[in-house]
């Protein structure tokens, strides 16, 4: 089974939850992933006015796998890797930037929004999740004990009879 590049939680979680809202805010954009390049989707936020978002796992996998491509086509270039990805229609655009090697910051917004504004102000947030992503790596991983697996049988057991 496929599993996510990070785990995020906690504190951790929370800290990287309120760069992705500064983000929103600071920026006019409609919605705020941060994904990992297996195409899970590790954090999200959306603006309180924006339509019905698309499916964000379909958003993440796809983000993720154009990443890939991204890539190789940089080493193909020459380049070790393009930091950043923007694909522009005729009324919306998605914005990528890679944070550190595992994970990709993904805002989709629409014409209205200034790209420039959106640049800068996701050059911040990449800047500090990544500080945040970092220390995740040196985190002893999380292991739950048999007592924690014999309260979380016993609650589903009541809650499903």
């Amino acid at each position: 089974m496929i599993e996510p590049t990070l785990a995020l939680y906690g504190d951790a979680y929370e800290r990287v939850d309120r760069h992705l809202e500064e983000l929103l805010k600071n920026t006019g954009v409609r919605y705020c992933l941060l994904v990992d390049r297996k195409g899970f989707v590790l954090s999200h936020k959306e603006a309180i006015w924006a339509p019905r978002p698309p499916a964000l796992d379909s958003v993440a996998t796809l983000v993720a796998s154009n990443a890939a491509a991204t890539s190789a086509l940089a080493n193909m270039l020459g380049e070790k890797a393009f930091s950043e990805q923007i694909h522009q229609g005729e009324n919306g655009t998605l914005y990528v930037e890679a944070v550190g090697e595992d994970s990709l910051l993904t805002l989709i917004f629409d014409s209205t929004v200034p790209l420039g504004r959106v640049k800068v102000q996701t050059k911040k947030a990449v800047a500090e999740v990544a500080a945040i992503l970092d220390e995740l790596k040196d985190a002893p991983p999380v292991e739950f004990d048999e007592d924690f697996s014999k309260g979380a049988s016993a609650l589903l057991d009541d809650l499903l009879g």
